[in-house]
């Protein structure tokens, strides 16, 4: 029997808002420990991540961890004019004093007027909803990253966070538009693409 994607979507953002706040934890703490081995963090010194809002692997300690090692954090924004993603810097002082906006769709964004493009980062750790074998994505639907990484064909590293249970066995279908990852960080796992 074959699920609908529709159903896919369904299924896992109920099993992400079912993960508590201690197995949160402790697959935040799995994945930092893996992370600061990959040679593709090691080397980066722009990060792109995300602020975690609906049930995703927290981002906290790895953030925290950036500025211990002397690296810049970038946060993304959504840009009305587009509807792609720019990157605004952030430091220790703003995410400690929440300074962020409160975005329609539910998520907090960094404040400001202008953002990096993509092409400028190292890395770029994104959320996602679903992953397959192939390093097909699926986020939450809104195409942000999708549109914004098919204009940084090459840069940055695509490295995906995702519980477990997210990394699914059947091929998820993929469009032309689709950008898929380089890379899957799972608390057990690291799984590599080629794209």
């Amino acid at each position: 029997m074959t699920v609908s994607l529709p159903q896919v979507r369904q299924n896992l953002r109920r099993q992400r808002r079912a993960v508590n706040r201690f197995q949160q934890r402790q697959s935040e703490q799995q994945v930092l420990q893996q992370l600061i081995r990959l040679p593709e963090f090691k080397q980066a010194r722009k990060i792109g991540l995300y602020l975690d809002a609906f049930g995703e692997i927290y981002t906290r300690r790895i953030m925290q961890f950036c500025w211990k090692q002397q690296k810049d954090v970038y946060l993304p924004m959504i840009c009305s004019m587009n509807q792609r993603l720019v990157w605004v810097k952030i430091n220790r002082h703003q995410y400690q004093n929440q300074r962020f906006s409160y975005h329609p769709l539910g998520m907090h964004e960094p404040m400001a007027s202008r953002g990096q493009l993509t092409k400028e980062l190292d890395l770029i750790i994104m959320p996602l909803l679903a992953c397959d074998h192939a390093g097909t994505r699926i986020g939450m639907g809104g195409g942000y990253y999708d549109r914004t990484l098919a204009i940084a064909p090459c840069q940055p590293y695509r490295l995906g966070l995702a519980h477990e249970f997210q990394m699914v066995q059947q091929s998820l279908p993929r469009e032309a538009w689709d950008q898929p990852l380089d890379g899957l960080l799972t608390p057990k796992k690291l799984y590599r693409f080629k794209r």
